[in-house]
């Protein structure tokens, strides 16, 4: 007489290499649902983080103190933004600086000097470099998209900072003319404005950090009034741009954002 046993073990191992299987079809489902719901969540975050920090137009007057390794110094300045196409921005002091103006028009850079009467173009690799000694560079201040339109983001953690609960985002460009291809940020929970930030090359080097603090309420949205910043391949403590004075949505008259303005 034939045994049955080892058919019904046979049986026995399908069903549980079947069991097994469903159990991994759940929790690869699982995974996806969670890393679907995680990728909304952070988009949802950024685009609201986009909606405080970016507006139609805005004129602000701000100080920029550059901490250098034996002695600080202070520039003022005035500027115009319209949309994130067109700046315009003037040094209002010290007296060496002042008169010196810079222009944005799309992805075009000018600055006039008084000193020698002449306007040249930043471009290329020139846009790495300092701007008047200090950590941020024509880059940072030429870059002035949306976060959604330049960066693919996932939640990778949460944090207290002084007090304040943070959602952390990690952000990886989806554009190649970007200054930074990774980004990590600390949104606040609430108010969905940066606290904290870490800009790295694509190679994974730490290249800036930013600390955002003063965060009023402006015109309906949060907004935070000094950024430090802090380029880790430089000596120094770091470069302080606290904004004094600022108004969003505004009418601005065009001829602010021509070349022929530079010298007026």
């Amino acid at each position: 007489m034939v045994s049955i046993k080892p058919i019904r073990d046979l049986i026995i191992i399908v069903n549980q290499r079947t069991e097994i299987m469903k159990r991994i079809f759940l929790i690869l489902i699982g995974i996806l649902i969670a890393l679907t719901m995680n990728a909304q969540d952070a988009k949802a975050i950024l685009q609201k983080v986009d909606d405080n920090m970016s507006s139609r137009n805005r004129v602000f007057e701000s100080t920029m103190t550059i901490h250098g390794k034996r002695s600080s110094r202070t520039i003022t300045s005035r500027s115009y933004a319209e949309g994130e196409k067109q700046s315009f921005t003037e040094y209002l002091s010290p007296a060496r600086d002042q008169g010196t103006k810079m222009l944005k028009l799309k992805d075009q850079l000018w600055i006039y000097s008084p000193a020698s009467d002449r306007t040249i173009q930043i471009s290329g690799h020139l846009l790495r470099q300092s701007v008047m000694g200090s950590d941020l560079s024509y880059e940072d201040m030429m870059e002035d998209r949306k976060l959604t339109d330049v960066y693919g983001v996932k939640i990778v953690g949460v944090e207290t900072i002084e007090g304040r609960k943070t959602t952390i985002l990690e952000l990886i460009a989806v554009l190649d003319d970007v200054a930074y291809y990774k980004r990590k940020m600390w949104i606040d929970a609430e108010r969905f404005i940066p606290l904290k930030e870490e800009l790295y090359a694509k190679g994974g080097q730490l290249l800036k950090r930013t600390t955002l603090t003063d965060v009023k309420q402006l015109q309906g949205r949060w907004f935070p009034t000094t950024i430090v910043y802090k380029d880790m391949l430089k000596e120094g403590k770091g470069t302080e741009f606290k904004i004094t004075g600022i108004k969003f949505d505004q009418e601005l008259p065009a001829y602010i954002f021509t070349k022929a303005a530079l010298k007026k």
